[in-house]
């Protein structure tokens, strides 16, 4: 039963303020989110009959599938098996990855890219051969890495996708920010409720009812000033599962993609990527002299793994006190530039930096949250009837650092589990959602850029026991700033867009800080100056977290055992209170 004030069994019985739903969708299946993950999901749920609506938080191919660069990795090319595949990710995983799930990953992976070339993706081939071109990218040993478009193959995925769902009739909620789960009085997935802005099929705050929700929503790179992430990836998935009791894991282990061009100290939101299969091509990482940094530091140099690129990276800028240091790719010619990175010459030439002639400004900045929803190994979350896939969870794949091109592979094998799971099964009806007080405080729409600058000074590439308790004060300050608000005079920020987001990235930060708090090692793309080296002995494990809610309202950060990664260790710890 749901306790009184706290909302359906197992929530937290915390919602965002927002009004009424005026409007609603009855489904079999929702998915949150058209990227890769949740569009595949939502075909092949479509196809095994179940009524499944998308909605997504703007235009079908607006997610950050599209911004995807360098491609998908898979065993595709002569020489190359799974099990190769397997080692080069559990290598770049550091420790912390499930076996179990990256054997699925890279077993299933094959077939799955030629499903996807089935749906109508169309990859590069060998004018000579007709077969696949492959690249090479960091922490790969193999060329293994499809890609469209030369540096497109997002987009390239985003548009089969996008004309698949279209062909197939599936009914989609375009300009649509999902607010909270609904669940029934067991705690059961019963739909969600979500908000339309502006240019949707509907207007305002709505809900989807449906038994089965599949959150698809991205990652939450918004948190810190400068991303490779869209706009869109507030974090508003994670929050959302939070918030309706589920676990989440490895939020510490945000991954900073070591090549993104430098665009000066304080540029903010989504900055240029620049892929690493131009290192996979053959360009350097050099000094403002001209010396290659790199060479020494790893066998393989600068296709080393990103979280090791990107530590060498920020040492040398220390060394030199330089802001930024140079991807030199000059050697490629033009003709390579033009045909096989078009859509990066195009990006740095319109910042006034020429790539066949200069090298390229880069740094550091956050790309990718190799944490997120902790899910079994057919993407079931801790809630029942709410499933994660993609960047939102995290499925053990990836372990303290994603291996580069893995991620589009995670998100099509998942989604494709999910999507198996969902339509095997038989889900009752499972009962209307149990209307819940909306008890949270609201962050005003300010609070997203302190939310960014906080986390950037405190918990970013390099963090330290001083910056991240700094920065845990200032987060808790916000937050007690707008409970005290509430429970004072009953007053919150205005609901709407904004003051959502801002909320969710709140909520999505003090997690991630209380986690990196915890995790005294460096290992993967976390890295602590105070705790420079890897600890096995303490720390080859993983901290799952959930929320729960006090009598004032407030949320407390509480780590679990992890039980559903039997490769590594579960960590129990006592209650983190923020």
């Amino acid at each position: 039963m749901s306790t009184p004030g706290r909302g359906p069994a197992g929530s937290t019985g915390i919602r965002l303020h927002a009004p009424a739903p005026g409007w609603s969708l009855d489904a079999d299946v929702v998915v949150v989110g058209s990227g890769v993950a949740g569009l595949t999901a939502a075909l092949r749920c479509a196809a095994a009959g179940r009524r499944t609506v998308v909605v997504t938080k703007a235009r079908l191919d607006d997610g950050s599938t599209r911004w995807a660069q360098g491609g998908i990795a898979a065993a595709l090319g002569e020489g190359d098996t799974p099990e190769q595949h397997l080692d080069d990710t559990l290598v770049a995983g550091a420790g912390l990855c499930d076996e179990e799930a990256v054997r699925l990953l890279v077993t299933e992976g094959p077939d799955a890219v030629r499903r996807l070339i089935d749906t109508g993706a169309v990859f590069d081939t060998s004018a000579e051969t007709g077969e696949i071109e492959l690249t090479r990218e960091g922490g790969h040993h193999r060329r293994r890495i499809a890609h469209a478009g030369g540096d497109a193959t997002g987009a390239e995925i985003s548009r089969a996708l996008v004309e698949a769902v279209h062909a197939a009739g599936i009914e989609t909620v375009e300009n649509a920010l999902v607010l909270d789960l609904l669940q029934d009085a067991q705690g059961r997935t019963a739909g969600v409720t979500l908000h339309v802005m502006g240019e949707g099929q509907h207007d305002g705050v709505g809900a989807v009812h449906a038994p089965a929700v599949i959150l698809a929503t991205g990652g939450m790179g918004q948190v810190f000033s400068a991303t490779t992430n869209p706009s869109v990836s507030t974090g508003d998935g994670v929050a959302l599962a939070l918030r309706a009791g589920a676990e989440v894991s490895d939020l510490e282990f945000v991954q900073f993609h070591p090549t993104v061009l430098f665009l000066g100290p304080d540029a903010e939101g989504q900055q240029p990527l620049v892929s690493e299969a131009v290192r996979g091509e053959g360009a350097y990482l050099v000094d403002a002299d001209g010396v290659r940094f790199m060479t020494g530091q790893h066998e393989l140099a600068e296709l080393a793994p990103r979280d090791i690129v990107a530590k060498g990276i920020m040492r040398r800028m220390q060394e030199q006190g330089a802001q930024h240091m140079y991807l030199d790719a000059r050697h490629f010619g033009a003709e390579m530039w033009e045909q096989r990175f078009p859509t990066i010459l195009a990006a740095c030439r319109s910042h006034g930096i020429d790539p066949v002639t200069q090298p390229i400004p880069v740094a550091p900045a956050a790309h990718y949250a190799s944490g997120g929803v902790r899910t079994d190994l057919h993407g079931r979350t801790t809630v029942p009837g709410l499933y994660a896939c993609g960047e939102v969870a995290c499925t053990g794949v990836h372990g303290a650092n994603r291996l580069a091109s893995n991620s589009l592979l995670e998100g099509l094998v998942f989604a494709e589990r999910i999507a198996e799971d969902i339509t095997t099964q038989e889900y009752g009806g499972g009962g209307p959602g149990v209307p819940v007080p909306s008890t949270g405080p609201l962050q005003p729409a300010g609070a997203r850029y302190e939310v960014q600058r906080i986390m950037t000074d405190g918990a970013g590439v390099l963090r330290s026991a001083a910056s991240l308790a700094t920065a845990a004060e200032a987060l808790q300050g916000l937050y007690a700033t707008a409970l005290n608000e509430l429970e004072a005079h009953g007053k919150t920020a205005e609901p709407g867009v904004d003051t959502w987001e801002a909320t969710n990235l709140l909520c999505v930060a003090r997690v991630l800080v209380a986690a990196a708090q915890r995790r005294e090692e460096t290992r993967g793309c976390h890295w602590r100056e105070d705790h420079p080296d890897r600890d096995d002995a303490r720390w080859r494990r993983h901290l799952v977290v959930r929320l729960s809610a006090t009598e004032k309202r407030a949320l407390v950060v509480v780590p679990t055992d992890s039980a559903d990664f039997p490769s590594v260790h579960p960590l129990s710890t006592p209650s983190l209170e923020q």
